[in-house]
This record gives structure tokens, C-alpha cells and sequence, in this order.
């Protein structure tokens, strides 16, 4: 366009400068260089408007390149938020379940001792009973102890002199049969304590000599020591109660 203004301005002052320019060719001339004149000013006009149209494009290519670059900090720091979160979840989570599983094997131990001590109890229940009558069943009662009869000194006579009585005489008493009472059973001796072994003090090897115990048994039997009554041999684990009924009679507990 500007090529076209300034041939035609060079073209009319080339006429002008010939002298032979005829009045319509300067006019139409001059015409030409005012549209030229109007398409130049247009043109810078849009040109202006290009280059602000432009620039705000540019202003605008910034802003949402901020935006795109503040959105996807924000999605990274979203994502290694939910990232950590999730890790502190799963770390939680195992916590949790290796917490289960310890209470779970605590309470089936707590569960297994307490039904040990339920059965023990029990056991040690039996044995007190069991004892109890024993106790009663061989309880003795002492006989009561026979009256001696005393001889009645005779009457003295009229002379006032007593009766002597005959050497070697013996007073004859009324016998329990004369006196219709059934003879009292004697009661029988009691066991002599000399032949127990008291478990309380004596060794190892004395339990294997004389309970026939095996090594084994006998070190457990002085390890549970010491022992109230003979039934905790089986309240502590110390003997099975079929060894112990064998060699009851034969142990004492005495301190």
C-alpha cells in the first residue's frame, strides 16, 4: 500500500514538473493520494489494534500460565499430601492389626492360664474335700478312760476291830460281761510317723531310695517346695495324682 501512495505522488509531481498535466489527471491524482492517504491511516489504525489485541493475548497467555502453574502446584501438593496421608494410613492400619493380633494371642494365653487355674482349682478343690473327709473318717475319738472302782471299805464290827483281809485275795469287779455292756473295741494304734518321709526336707535322692520317685519327679517335688498339705504334690504340678495316691501314706508335710 505505502508502495502504491508513493508512486502515485511521484507520478503526479513528475507531471507536475513536465507541465503537461491536464486538470483531471491531477485530480484524479490528488484522489488517489487521499485514498491512499485514508487505506494508511486505516491500516495503522488495525495495526494498532492488532498489536494491542496482541499484547492483550500476551497479558492474558501469562495470567492463565500463572494459573495453569499455581494449579498444578496445588495438584502436586495435593497429591503428596494424599500420598503421605495414605502412608501414614497404611502404617496406621498394620499398627492396628499387629495390635490385634498381639491382644488376640494375649487373651488366648490369658484364656489357656485361666483354664489352668480353673482346672487347678478344682483339682485343689477335690483334694481339700477329699482331705476333709479323710480327716474326719480317721479321727479318732478317745475312749473314755474306765472309772477305777473303788472298793467300799466293810463296815467295821461290833467290836470296833476292822476285818483284816486274806493275803493274795483280790477284790472281784463286776466284768463288762456280767454287766450285759458289749466289750468298747480298742482303738487301733496309730501309724507311726517314723516311716513317712516328709517331703518338705528331705533330698532328691531319699525320694528316688524310698518313693521309688524318678529323678525327674523328685526334682520337682523339692523345686515346688514348700507344701501345707500333701494334696498341693498335685496342686503344683509336682506329681500326677495317680504317683501321688501311691505314695500318700508313705509322705508327711510336717515342718
Amino acid at each position: 500500500m505505502r508502495l502504491s501512495v508513493v508512486m502515485g505522488v511521484v507520478l503526479v509531481v513528475a507531471m507536475m514538473a513536465g507541465g503537461c498535466v491536464s486538470t483531471s489527471k491531477y485530480t484524479e491524482a490528488v484522489a488517489e493520494a487521499e485514498a491512499a492517504k485514508t487505506d494508511l491511516e486505516t491500516t495503522r489504525a488495525r495495526k494498532n489494534a492488532l498489536e494491542q489485541q496482541v499484547k492483550t493475548l500476551k497479558d492474558l497467555n501469562l495470567k492463565l500460565a500463572s494459573e495453569a502453574q499455581s494449579a498444578k502446584d496445588e495438584l502436586q501438593r495435593i497429591e503428596y499430601g494424599r500420598d503421605k496421608e495414605r502412608a501414614s494410613i497404611e502404617g496406621r492400619t498394620k499398627e492396628l492389626e499387629q495390635k490385634i493380633k498381639d491382644l488376640t494371642a494375649q487373651h488366648r494365653s490369658l484364656r489357656n492360664d485361666y483354664e489352668e487355674v480353673k482346672r487347678h482349682n478344682e483339682t485343689l478343690k477335690s483334694l481339700v474335700s477329699r482331705y476333709q473327709k479323710e480327716l474326719k473318717d480317721q479321727r479318732v475319738v478317745a475312749p473314755p478312760s474306765p472309772r477305777p472302782s473303788a472298793v467300799s471299805p466293810s463296815p467295821p464290827s461290833a467290836g470296833g476291830v476292822a476285818p483284816t483281809s486274806v493275803p493274795g485275795a483280790q477284790a472281784k469287779l463286776p466284768s463288762d460281761r456280767d454287766s450285759g455292756v458289749p466289750p468298747m473295741p480298742a482303738p487301733p494304734p496309730p501309724k507311726s510317723s517314723l516311716a513317712q518321709l516328709n517331703v518338705n526336707t528331705a533330698s532328691a535322692n531319699d525320694m528316688v531310695l524310698f518313693l521309688g520317685l524318678t529323678k525327674e519327679a523328685a526334682d520337682r517335688v523339692v523345686a515346688n517346695r514348700p507344701y501345707r498339705i500333701k494334696g498341693e504334690l498335685v496342686a503344683k504340678n509336682a506329681l500326677p495324682k495317680e504317683t501321688f495316691d501311691l505314695i500318700k501314706d508313705k509322705i508327711t508335710v510336717a515342718p
